[in-house]
């Protein structure tokens, strides 16, 4: 739901672990409002992936609400500013996102509140391009979140998803445009021997991914490697359970080469080919966000490293060690990723360590 809500809207759970009653029946003195005890100043106004985070934290705690053990959700409550503002006011304000959730729930937000749970932030940061949206490399643009070095920062989906309408709708269609018209790309020799290298690495692949005829099928797959991800490598991480997640990854990155089902033909259009390509692809990159997120020693936004917080449980960051931007070059299976730095510069800003006590 859109963080918009939390402008009225009032989050907690139930003091005591495991506590499935209706909310309703839940009496005021026995229920956490965490946001609002944790963060006096901000409550439930706190930065999204504090926010995020510390939903997770009551729901791995046991104290989640709705269906499945434990729990899933937080509760999202506006019977406070129902009784303050009236109903008129909170319908005119977020009218299409109650009904949005009745729809998808059976539940009315007018008389229950609503349950939510966090979403994991984006990989963010991205590509320098220049005002065509172009990147460093001659024809080659990034769109939406993927551009403007750190533009992503702190970023979640509503926000992303209109950046990518806009450049989709409002840019790219003129300036892609004028550089096809005027571009003169040379004529490619497919018996250039780079050429016919990656031609043979592709077709390896497809070979491969036909040949296997495995039990399990590539949603299969995807599913499990976003389990680990999510659970070693989402909103908070360690450095055991990265460790962990590195190792899992490589042995289902085994077992997916050796036992994926795909179906069909390399010589017709294959969507169930094309998908297993893609999985192929995100084992690789899901490894790197690994490694990065267990070489970066620190909290920093919404990449918290819980060995590296405050005593508060706020992101500690180190500038002195990782004042850089980081690019992971993949050296292949089996190898170690190798590093590039771009040391970041602090001129106009003052770098210091932020608080929302």
């Amino acid at each position: 739901m859109s963080e918009s809500l939390r402008n009225d809207g009032r989050i907690w759970v139930p003091k005591k672990k495991g506590d499935t009653r209706p909310p309703h029946q839940i009496p005021e003195e026995e229920r956490d409002y965490y946001l609002e005890r944790l963060y006096p100043s901000y409550g439930n106004l706190a930065p999204r992936d504090i926010a995020s985070r510390r939903a997770k934290e009551v729901c791995d705690e046991g104290r989640g609400v709705g269906p499945g053990r434990g729990g899933h959700g937080v509760y999202l409550d506006f019977r406070d500013a129902i009784a303050r503002l009236g109903r008129p006011v909170i319908a005119e304000r977020y009218g299409n996102l109650f009904e949005m959730y009745q729809r998808i729930t059976g539940e009315d937000p007018f008389q229950v509140p609503m349950r939510i749970y966090p979403a994991p932030h984006y990989t963010m940061g991205g590509l320098w391009v220049d005002y065509n949206l172009m990147t460093t490399l001659d024809g080659l643009y990034a769109i939406g979140e993927a551009n403007f070095s750190d533009h992503g920062a702190n970023r979640l989906g509503a926000s992303a998803l209109m950046q990518g309408l806009a450049d989709g709708y409002f840019i790219l269609p003129y300036t892609i445009g004028d550089y096809l018209a005027h571009a003169k790309p040379a004529k490619v020799d497919p018996q250039h021997p780079g050429f016919r290298h990656v031609q043979g690495e592709v077709d390896e692949q497809v070979r491969r991914l036909l040949a296997a005829s495995g039990r399990k099928t590539v949603d299969a797959f995807h599913r499990e490697l976003g389990r680990v991800m999510w659970d070693k490598c989402g909103m908070s991480r360690n450095a055991a359970g990265l460790k962990e997640a590195i190792g899992r990854i490589g042995a289902l990155r085994d077992e997916f080469w050796r036992d994926v089902y795909v179906g069909g033909r390399g010589e017709d259009l294959n969507q169930s080919l094309e998908h297993a390509g893609r999985v192929a692809d995100f084992f690789e990159f899901a490894e790197l966000m690994c490694h990065d997120a267990l070489h970066r020693e620190e909290s920093c936004g919404c990449h918290f490293r819980e060995e590296y917080q405050t005593p508060e449980g706020e992101a500690k960051r180190d500038d002195e060690r990782f004042g850089y931007v980081a690019a992971w070059e993949f050296a292949g299976v089996g190898k170690e990723p190798v590093l590039h730095k771009e040391p970041l510069a602090f001129e106009a800003v003052h770098l210091a360590q932020r608080s929302y006590k």
